[in-house]
């Protein structure tokens, strides 16, 4: 659990940070106010993450077994949108998702190197994450969007 919340909410941090610098305001308004409840997520994962990496035993191995689950996969919440170019020409999405993952890449680098923890692999097939989500990634979007659709009519 620690090692996939970790991979989605550095994953989620890079793209709040670029939308907040979005062209459209409304949407910089709203990213700049989640922004600030989002980091809390962010600083408790990684407190987390760095107490199972320190601890040798059974704590880091089990990590370690996670992220190597993980890994492959993890690159795909970066999978380019549809009308992705329009979005980016129109400076709603300050730069492109590949772009993006980068970036995530580069902190996740900059987080697991100290800590002597593996970096996920380049995503073989970014466009995977649009069509082949396993079980494990059902579960997980369950659980992330489930306050959304618990008020359909909702404006978030």
């Amino acid at each position: 659990t620690i090692g996939r919340r970790y991979l989605y909410e550095t994953a989620d941090a890079v793209r709040l940070e670029a939308l907040a610098r979005s062209a459209w305001t409304p949407l910089a308004e709203l990213v700049a106010k989640l922004r600030r409840e989002e980091r809390y997520h962010e600083m408790h994962v990684s407190t987390w993450l760095r107490r199972l990496a320190e601890t040798p035993g059974e704590a880091r191995d089990r990590l370690l077994a996670a992220l190597d689950d993980l890994a492959p996969h993890a690159g795909t919440v970066f999978t380019p949108l549809e009308a992705e170019g329009a979005l980016v020409d129109a400076g709603i999405l300050p730069r492109p998702m590949a772009d993006l993952e980068r970036d995530w890449r580069d902190r996740i680098h900059r987080a697991f190197a100290p800590l002597g923890l593996p970096s996920p692999p380049a995503t073989v097939d970014p466009w995977r994450g649009r069509s082949d989500h396993a079980e494990p990634f059902r579960q997980l979007w369950e659980g992330l969007t489930s306050v959304r659709r618990s008020d359909p009519g909702a404006t978030w």
